[in-house]
């Protein structure tokens, strides 16, 4: 096969899918099937606009532009490398990040209430002063929180430099220096002693039977930030212990568990947890207030 196999987008979007389609590629990181991830990588390649495909199908490429593409789709498929490392972007809702190995691939479900102020139980967005987002990774969620509680100082926790490095780049990208501290810590260990209006979180909660069968590209990505231990509680037990102290009288503490419902209900059932409403379901992201930790 040669690059004069294909002349047009149209070439390589038909060869990408079925390549994806045969190496039975996961899709967990933004795209929704091959298609989708395909369309993706092909114009972020050639730097054309992503939302604009149509127009572009029937184009006649240059031979440098096919390599290219081809090299792209052969990393996707041979290394199974998510697509967001390739690009070193990732998208959240509106909002788009650069990431690379050193982090997750952003796909918080927390993102999808955020836009929200999580009402009602933040009944005035403007009267948020201090938010603490523990497991900051590339800094997306405090960086999102931070455009929308707009007189907020958003304190972004990892253990991670690696990762701290990455949110800084999205900090400066976004202007936000100031406004979105990066602070390395393990939870709550170096984190200034004051008050949060909101605590949030989206810790490795990843049990240790889940682990052991995680698809390829999941393994791509740094283990720490994924694993939570035998039931995949270890440190969000951690961060629920500790945030009583650490919220105002009416401060809420917001924590993202993914498929482990049945483990979060076990550990902290008994506090009467709220569950949040997100494409995924009712049972993914969990909201406990200041006085519910307070009377544990």
């Amino acid at each position: 096969m040669t690059t004069t196999t294909f002349s047009t987008p149209r070439d390589l979007l038909r060869y990408a899918v079925t390549r994806f389609n045969a190496a039975k590629l996961f899709f967990g990181h933004g795209s929704a099937e091959a298609y989708d991830e395909a369309a993706y990588l092909v114009l972020h390649t050639l730097k054309l606009p992503l939302d604009r495909l149509d127009p572009f199908l029937d184009a006649k490429l240059l031979p440098e532009e096919v390599l290219q593409v081809l090299s792209v789709i052969e990393r996707r498929t041979v290394e199974r490398v998510p697509a967001a490392y390739i690009t070193n972007e990732a998208w959240l809702g509106t909002y788009a990040f650069y990431v690379d190995e050193r982090v997750l691939v952003p796909r918080s479900f927390i993102a999808e209430l955020i836009p929200n102020f999580f009402s009602p139980w933040v009944s005035n967005p403007f009267e948020v002063e201090n938010v603490l987002e523990l497991c900051t990774g590339s800094g997306c969620l405090a960086i999102m929180m931070a455009d929308v509680y707009q007189n907020a100082v958003v304190d972004a926790v990892d253990i991670s430099k690696d990762a701290l490095a990455v949110a800084e780049r999205n900090i400066r990208d976004y202007k936000l220096e100031g406004r979105v501290n990066p602070i390395e810590s393990d939870l709550y260990e170096n984190v200034p002693f004051k008050k949060y209006d909101l605590i949030v979180t989206n810790p490795p909660y990843v049990n240790a039977d889940s682990m052991s069968k995680l698809p390829p590209e999941y393994l791509r990505e740094p283990q720490i930030a994924l694993h939570g231990g035998a039931d995949g509680m270890d440190l969000v037990r951690k961060i629920v212990a500790g945030a009583a102290e650490r919220l105002t009288p009416e401060g809420i503490l917001v924590v993202e568990i993914g498929n482990e419902a049945e483990y979060a209900e076990a550990a902290f059932g008994h506090l009467g947890l709220t569950w949040l409403t997100t494409s995924a379901g009712d049972e993914a992201v969990f909201l406990l207030t200041a006085e519910q930790l307070q009377n544990a």
